[in-house]
């Protein structure tokens, strides 16, 4: 016990015996910056995304179904290559059948196809593009 505490003391002794270093301030050679232009493309949208604010045809009825109807959040593939699309908080499949009401006019709509950045979601003859959207 008496030899660990003198060696205590004279491991303090030395450090303290010691010249302090100096602290030399941090220099950062390349500061990154990015800039986005006007008609430039967003570095978080994926690959190839256009925004769009058209609105899409969703029946042969001849009504209008704005694009802001449907949210696309996310997609994703599964290990096995099967893709999967949030639409409107809800998971869906390619060949997923699903209905939706906008106002008081119903839907009945197929996951048509789920590509990178995409949705395309078909209703009888017409087909309905729906770009994933970033909030």
């Amino acid at each position: 016990m008496k030899s660990f505490a003198l060696a205590l003391v004279a491991t303090f002794a030395l450090l303290s015996a010691l010249p302090a270093a100096e602290e030399s301030p941090v220099e950062v050679k390349n500061k990154s910056s990015f800039q986005i232009e006007n008609n430039g493309h967003n570095p978080f949208w994926p690959i190839g995304f256009k925004p769009s604010t058209t609105v899409a045809h969703a029946t042969g009825a001849g009504v209008d179904v704005p694009l802001t109807a449907f949210v696309l959040s996310s997609i994703t593939l599964d290990q096995s290559g099967a893709r999967f699309a949030i639409i409107n908080g809800k998971t869906m499949g390619e060949g997923q059948q699903f209905n939706m009401q906008v106002g008081s006019q119903a839907y009945q709509l197929k996951v048509k196809r789920i590509e990178d950045g995409r949705v395309v979601l078909s209703s009888q003859d017409r087909e309905v593009v729906v770009p994933l959207r970033r909030k």
